[in-house]
């Protein structure tokens, strides 16, 4: 994703938030941050336009169902659970 950014001219975050948004016309990214330096960065994914060869790149390493399964290991899960 690094490589792919800086092809891009854009940073990682960028990247993933330009990604999210050429989803779906009706898709909007809500990131958190703290601070402004981030805020700054995130808003700049509004100017990074991705081709059809960088998106499907982008698919490429991250292809549908990659990121699936629980979001917290089971152990971490029964601390929670008190």
């Amino acid at each position: 994703m690094r490589e792919l950014a800086s092809q891009t001219g854009c940073t990682p975050a960028q990247l993933a938030l330009a990604w999210v948004m050429a989803q779906w016309q009706h898709i909007v990214p809500i990131p958190g941050t703290r601070r402004k330096a981030n805020l700054d960065e995130n808003l700049g994914a509004l100017s990074v336009t991705l081709s059809a060869a960088e998106l499907a790149a982008i698919d490429a390493v991250f292809p549908p169902g990659a990121a699936a399964g629980a979001r917290y290991p089971e152990a971490m899960l029964r601390l929670t659970r008190g």
